[in-house]
């Protein structure tokens, strides 16, 4: 039997881990990143033994991690009792790595449809914990500021300040609302991995782990060609990098503009309507769910357009028409994150 101070000192060693060297590395990869810097040999630190031990820790945090296992062991128990185990069985899944089929679970919706939900099983989960944790922070170096879903230390709350402050400071009253049809189950792989490797992800091994993640069987489906199922540790990442791609096209419509001249800060707006054609826009994003801010219906329609053809050519991506439109936020809700956008007139007070 375990003495209390074993029991004590393996314990520590879980709590230890989060905030030593493995935190060190953290901050390494996204200062890298902001530089630039392109990533070759990231399965060395995915095998890490911090690494592996903290996501031990944050995938026990979960209901399913007492799913057991063939003998009769769950990760749980490997990892409470020998974290040296749990290490080394991590470090031989990813030298010859194949994914377990994927459980399809249904979840209702309000109108009466259904939103699949692909849950891995308690050891996938742990591999892509382990992946996500080294990179996240190369691809938060990376990604746009306005975009706040599924981001540390990014809310809903984030992303609703900010589209009230463009609407009602930044006087921008009209509103792209763009639904992208079944946007998880439509995430082009090809694409996806390409996009890793522009943000400079480039460890042919580890694209090769999570090409395979992609393609995971799902019960009772089968292998899927595109996709990136909603319930696995890794989606809401990779759905983010995806939609990162479209965050910077965005952005760079208006906000990271060059003029052939240069103008004082009085005449800059001036300046920036003459010295080119771009049109005023700002996106803020939640995940799929983003809203594209416009200081007239012109400008809005043909961004509605535009978005659309760029969703289409570059990312293969549907949008759904009955749900996309053009709000003018003086005179109509945009619904955005459960809470209904409008703007109202100021009563004078007599």
């Amino acid at each position: 039997m375990e003495t209390k101070e074993k029991k004590f000192k393996k314990r520590q060693l879980l709590r230890n881990n989060e905030y030593y060297d493995i935190q060190k590395i953290f901050d390494e990869l996204y200062e890298k990143s902001l530089d630039g810097k392109r990533f070759n040999n990231l399965l060395s630190l995915i095998l890490n033994e911090q690494n592996i031990i903290l996501a031990y820790r944050n995938i026990k945090k979960n209901k399913g991690g007492k799913t057991k296992e063939t003998n009769e062991n769950t990760i749980i128990e490997i990892g409470e009792n020998n974290p040296t185990k749990l290490v080394q069985y991590v470090v031989g899944r990813l030298s010859n790595y194949k994914s377990n089929p994927v459980r399809r679970v249904e979840i209702p919706k309000e109108n009466g449809k259904t939103r699949p939900l692909g849950i891995p099983t308690i050891e996938d989960r742990l591999i892509q914990q382990c992946i996500k944790q080294i990179l996240e922070p190369i691809c938060e170096a990376r990604f746009f500021n306005h975009s706040y879903g599924f981001r540390p230390n990014r809310s809903t709350h984030h992303a609703i300040a900010r589209a009230m402050t463009l609407a009602n400071i930044g006087k921008l009253h009209y509103v792209v609302d763009i639904d992208i049809k079944e946007f998880f189950d439509n995430v082009d792989h090809s694409k996806l991995l390409k996009q890793l490797w522009s943000i400079g992800i480039q460890d042919k091994n580890l694209l090769c782990i999570i090409s395979k993640l992609l393609k995971a069987e799902i019960e009772d489906v089968g292998i899927p060609t595109k996709g990136t199922p909603q319930g696995g540790i890794l989606s809401p990442l990779l759905s983010n990098v995806v939609l990162n791609e479209l965050d910077w096209w965005i952005n760079s419509q208006w906000e990271i503009f060059r003029t052939k001249h240069q103008y004082t800060q009085l005449n800059k707006y001036i300046a920036l309507k003459r010295a080119s054609n771009l049109k005023e826009m700002y996106i803020v994003r939640y995940a799929d769910d983003f809203k594209i801010f416009c200081r007239n219906h012109n400008t809005a329609k043909k961004a509605f357009i535009a978005i659309k053809q760029w969703l289409k050519e570059r990312l293969n991506l549907e949008i759904s028409p009955e749900k996309s439109m053009v709000v003018n936020l003086r005179k109509n809700y945009s619904n955005f994150l459960g809470f209904k956008l409008k703007l109202q007139k100021k009563v004078k007070n007599m």
